[in-house]
């Protein structure tokens, strides 16, 4: 892993307190992240492989029974980068694992029903990462800022949604919600590009600028959000996002770190290696049999090479959650975190057989060989591509 990026770790330095004002929010910071762009492209990619095994482990298990699954919604003003973070983001895993879902203006079926209807009806299966550009969210801005409902009807709906949302956590999905804040400067340039550039024009909606007219009232909207709906169950994550690729670093953070909790495991399957070994073997020329075997064993003994890095990486990514904002005392959050991460690690370490002093050598060992395994991980990776063509070509 590359030097340390996080000061601060993002579901601290991004979560919307009962303090938070969204007016004295400067979006064009990084909070919590010392690098710059170069940085956050390397640290996207090296999320990138642990973010997809993962994403990957959640599918297989929802697959076999299991019940997680997350949910990321995205909110923000036109041009906020919603769209970036769902190609960048969740570009980097399987989209057969993946569940996307827009809000826009409702239709008249979804208007003749309860307005959480709609939002019921692409909430995600278990073992998916469901996505929402806009949401149920729209139903407390949108609806208010331009009158479509009395005031009276949604002021009751910030509370029907916190009931709403912890319905769907109770069931096992895990809610990450980000809210993309961009400043009205940044948004008028984004604008004018999307008007100027011949291959952006299709973006444009004229009444993005009816929106923009109503700025103040839609600031004001969602501070409400804020302050009403961050709850412990499904806190909000406000992301200045004047910087595009701090939007999606950290959101790619937010998302691993999910993963990472839910601690998706492969599923165990129900019938024996032996039998399954034998049936294959019977449809298989003898002469051949030594052959396929080695090379089966070459595979496996790279997935478990794999798997290592893996545990690795996730140790480390996991430690992200005890990087706090000051020497405050922690929360009973905080340390159900900390009791969390203690049952990983040790679970870790039973499984690569790694004990508490070997452990603590290799820490002491980890500034010297750092050099050394990124030139290691270089040839593996090297090997595995030619390895992969040369059994390409055999195929």
């Amino acid at each position: 892993m590359s030097k340390k990026l996080w000061e601060t770790a993002p579901h601290l330095a991004l979560r919307a307190g009962a303090n938070f004002d969204l007016a004295g929010l400067d979006r064009s910071s990084t909070p919590g992240f010392d690098g710059d762009k170069d940085d956050g492209k390397d640290r996207m990619e090296e999320r990138a492989e642990l973010l997809n095994e993962l994403q990957e482990r959640l599918f297989a298990a929802g697959k076999h029974g299991a019940k997680e699954s997350v949910l990321l919604v995205i909110q923000g003003l036109d041009t906020a980068g919603k769209g970036g973070i769902v190609r960048h983001v969740m570009g980097m895993v399987d989209p057969q694992g993946v569940a996307m879902a827009s809000f826009g203006v409702p239709t008249k079926e979804e208007l003749s029903h309860h307005y959480l209807w709609r939002v019921r009806r692409e909430l995600p299966e278990p073992g998916k990462i469901g996505v929402f550009d806009r949401s149920h969210y729209e139903d407390v801005l949108v609806a208010r800022v331009d009158e479509l409902v009395e005031e009276d009807v949604w002021r009751k709906r910030y509370d029907e949604i916190n009931r709403f949302e912890k319905k769907i956590v109770d069931s096992g999905t895990t809610i990450i919600k980000v809210a993309l804040m961009c400043s009205k400067e940044e948004q008028a340039g984004r604008i004018l590009e999307r008007i100027e550039r011949p291959d952006k024009r299709w973006k444009h909606n004229p009444g993005d600028l009816d929106t923009r007219a109503k700025w103040d009232d839609y600031q004001e909207a969602y501070q409400d959000v804020f302050r009403l709906t961050s709850t412990d169950y499904a806190p909000w994550y406000v992301v200045p996002a004047d910087k595009k690729w701090y939007s999606r670093v950290a959101v790619t953070e937010l998302l691993t770190q999910a993963l990472i909790d839910i601690d998706p495991q492969w599923p165990k399957p129900r019938w024996h290696v032996d039998v399954q070994k034998r049936r294959l073997f019977e449809t298989v020329d003898p002469d051949i049999v030594d052959e396929l075997e080695q090379a089966v064993a070459e595979q496996v003994a790279d997935a478990e090479d794999d798997h290592g890095d893996y545990l690795k990486t996730k140790e480390e990514v996991a430690e992200l959650a005890h990087v706090d904002d000051g020497d405050r005392a922690p929360t009973v959050e905080e340390s159900e975190e900390d009791e969390a991460l203690s049952n990983v690690r040790t679970m870790a370490a039973a499984s690569t057989g790694v004990g508490k002093g070997a452990k603590d050598q290799d820490k002491d060992n980890k500034s010297k060989k750092s050099k050394k395994d990124k030139k290691s991980k270089k040839s593996k990776k090297d090997k595995k591509s030619k390895k992969k063509k040369g059994k390409g070509a055999k195929n």
